[in-house]
């Protein structure tokens, strides 16, 4: 935005929504409360690396000692504490890598009990789950701020008619989501989900600005919304390789 202000791109008056940077200092300072903060995830992956990096240093800018590892280095004592490498206790722990990963992952029997504090919580991995999506619907019907939505074998399905968004359980970033309109594919995403199961939830088309469709999500951080994401594609479905692009609030 900044440099958006300096070529005339916008008024000088333009503001963005975005305090992530700083809401994230600010979260780490209360959560970490003086602890050791392990980040851990798949560090030979460069994204996972360098998000866990700017995070890491997020928490040193808070005040908090910091370590990072790979999920494959996590040990565990018999009295069932995680450790790393060092034999470290984990007390604090963010961990750039899926619960359902982690629960069929050797140490996932040992995750319920270990006195290890995650960030973020395991309830999460609730929300996580496309199958949420039928939950409220059922709850609340015909809600405004809802989509139909239904698992793919509950014969309500059919409720949707030939046109629908076909999501696996587990999905991130647009793999495996198919969007279905009057019986034919319209777009589809490919990747390893699907086994699980899927959800069919009814179509919401995405605005489309010069040939991209623009989604709005919102960062975040320490529970409070702190910052407006923008990601555009030329595809309806939005995925890994969707473009993040700024704002400005004009006006």
């Amino acid at each position: 935005m900044e440099d958006a202000i300096k070529r005339l791109i916008v008024p000088k008056k333009a503001d963005q929504y975005n305090s992530l940077h700083e809401t994230l200092i600010e979260g780490w300072r209360t959560i970490g409360a003086g602890r050791r903060l392990h980040l851990a995830g798949t560090i030979d992956n460069p994204e996972d690396r360098g998000t866990l990096a700017y995070l890491e240093d997020c928490a040193r800018q808070a005040g908090l000692e910091t370590r990072v590892l790979a999920m494959a280095d996590i040990g565990r004592t018999r009295e069932g504490r995680f450790v790393d490498l060092d034999n470290a206790p984990i007390e604090l722990m963010f961990k750039l890598y899926p619960w359902e990963w982690m629960m069929r992952d050797a140490f996932g029997a040992s995750l319920p009990g270990a006195p290890t504090q995650f960030v973020e919580p395991p309830w999460k991995a609730i929300l996580a789950n496309k199958g949420i999506l039928p939950l409220p619907w059922d709850m609340f019907p015909r809600h405004p701020n809802l989509l139909p939505a239904y698992f793919e074998d509950d014969p309500a399905a059919a409720t949707l008619g030939g046109s629908y968004v076909k999501k696996p359980l587990y999905s991130r970033e647009g793999a495996n989501v198919e969007v279905i309109v009057s019986g034919e594919t319209l777009d589809a995403d490919s990747g390893p989900y699907g086994a699980e199961g899927y959800v069919r939830q009814a179509i919401a088309p995405l605005p489309q600005f010069a040939g991209n469709y623009a989604v709005l999500g919102s960062w975040i951080a320490a529970g409070k919304p702190c910052g407006l994401s923008v990601r555009e594609d030329a595809s309806p479905i939005t995925k890994n390789t969707s473009r993040f692009v700024p704002h400005a609030i004009v006006g």
